[in-house]
């Protein structure tokens, strides 16, 4: 099986077509496959390629990436905006959920598309970058909002971001004195790992303020040597690492598959933080997994696991009420 471990870096794969060729679909689901793309997004890395078995139907990376024509059916609940973004952006890029916190989406672009995104509606390969002006406006906003305690760059993924830029943010960010936390939600250690590298841990580092950052991976195998060397940078860094997941039918809804999951966390210097249950974004119905499934996989896995490396399973509220954990 694939282990991700080959240095040498290939092109993303964007297409139909390319994922045909790359033998990660036959030649048969190529039409699905670009039907699905005309409406959402395809990015896969050739880091995440080299770690699908593409002989193995039910891959569970091949699931979270490879577009599938069900995409396009959107069941009964599911809609383009399920944690409700819209009502809580008081400016363009930011999201002001919490009275504490706030997010801050400066591009929506992402090194893969998943296809269960909550974001899928609006992420994609034009970036969705702020301009200078409107990163500009968003940063005046935390800096006057002095009941923001903590910014959460997120997106798209902020790791996409020249660490330049990255770093000029959260310097700008870090100068505000009400913002003692600065938190970066990201992808990319475990699916471009060859972006973390010195400059990006540098640009962490200057940030002025604690910075975390919430490491976003739902199956043990992400944990190539590869992803676990960029972690490690990050980690010998002085950056704290926390794991975040989504429960997803076919990908990790196995107690062996979520212990596997939380073990390798741990072994990569990743604190596991929250299991989600999925959001309910149009053409996502074959990833659900119902709550007291959820819960019970959660419960199976005390006694298995260390007790610091409990995931806590929530989920997103309805109407934009933030994260509740699921009871069953």
């Amino acid at each position: 099986m694939p282990d991700g471990t080959t240095p040498r870096q290939g092109p993303t794969l964007r297409t139909a077509r390319a994922l045909r060729t790359a033998g990660l679909i036959p030649p048969g689901a190529e039409a699905g496959a670009a039907a699905v793309a005309t409406r959402y997004a395809i990015s896969v890395t050739d880091h995440v390629a080299r770690l699908i078995d593409p002989a193995d139907p039910a891959d569970p990376i091949a699931r979270q990436y490879i577009p599938d024509p069900a995409e396009l059916i959107t069941a009964p609940g599911e809609t383009d905006d399920p944690t409700a973004d819209g009502p809580f952006t008081p400016v363009k890029g930011v999201v002001h959920r919490y009275p504490d916190r706030a997010l801050l989406k400066p591009l929506l672009a992402c090194p893969v598309y998943c296809r269960f995104c909550f974001r899928r509606e609006v992420v994609g390969p034009d970036g969705g970058v702020l301009t200078d002006a409107e990163l500009d406006a968003a940063l005046a906003w935390f800096e006057r909002t002095p009941a923001v305690r903590e910014a959460i760059l997120t997106g798209g993924d902020p790791f996409m971001l020249s660490a330049r830029r990255l770093g000029a943010i959260l310097a700008r960010l870090g100068a505000a004195p009400h913002i003692e936390t600065l938190r970066l939600h990201t992808r990319v250690p475990v699916a471009d790992p060859g972006r973390v590298d010195a400059a990006l841990v540098a640009a962490l580092r200057a940030a002025g303020k604690p910075v975390f950052v919430a490491v976003h991976a739902n199956h043990a195998r992400e944990f190539s040597v590869p992803a676990v060397e960029a972690l490690a940078r990050l980690a010998d860094g002085g950056v704290p690492l926390l794991g975040q997941s989504v429960l997803l039918r076919g990908v990790n809804d196995s107690a062996d598959a979520l212990e596997g999951l939380v073990r390798a966390m741990i072994r990569a210097r990743v604190r596991p933080y929250y299991l989600h249950a999925l959001d309910a974004a149009p053409g996502t119905a074959r990833f659900a997994v119902p709550d007291a499934e959820g819960v019970a996989l959660v419960q199976a896995l005390r006694g298995r696991v260390p007790g610091f490396a409990m995931p806590v399973f929530v989920r997103e509220t309805p109407g934009g009420g933030g994260k509740k954990p699921v009871r069953a």
